[in-house]
């Protein structure tokens, strides 16, 4: 995904450290290329620095979005229901995260196969159903009728409308 499309941003840290490496690893769209061996204290802080320039980049989204009793932090990738915390997988948090970002739009497994899991093998279509039906075990109050993440029959998957 291109960087205006993508919700999480990509750090390389690799021992490999020429510049020319340093060029494609930036150029195959790393937001950020560290080189190891490097201390704790940096790390952390260039993933801030790469957090800001991507809240930065996007002013008219907040960071925490608040949908019902669900809150989603796109920065601290965090979610929670009525306060309390969700542990999600990260397919299930990536999921989340395009969906919430486009409510009620309508996204096929096709689409989300390749914008959430980066690749479009057309068989992989029951990993997309496998990761909802976790996700809404986790966020939903019921399952079987959802609020948040809904099928449209012969179409797909969208978020919302709450």
């Amino acid at each position: 995904a291109r960087p205006e499309t993508r919700q999480l941003p990509i750090i390389m840290l690799t021992a490999r450290g020429d510049d020319f490496d340093v060029v494609i690893g930036l150029e195959a769209d790393a937001d950020d290329y560290i080189v190891k061996p490097a201390r704790t204290e940096v790390i952390e802080a260039r993933i801030r620095a790469v957090l800001r320039r991507l809240d930065d980049g996007n002013p008219g989204r907040p960071a925490i979005e608040v949908y019902g009793a669900l809150t989603v932090d796109r920065v601290g990738l965090t979610v929670a229901k009525a306060g309390r915390p969700l542990a999600l997988a990260p397919s299930e948090l990536k999921l989340l995260l395009h969906l919430s970002a486009a409510p009620e739009q309508v996204f096929s497994r096709q689409q989300l196969l390749e914008h959430v899991w980066g690749h479009s093998y057309h068989a992989d279509a029951r990993l997309v159903d496998a990761c909802v039906a976790r996700l809404r075990g986790k966020i939903e109050d019921e399952a079987g009728s959802p609020r948040y993440v809904q099928t449209l029959r012969g179409f797909g998957y969208r978020f919302g409308p709450l």
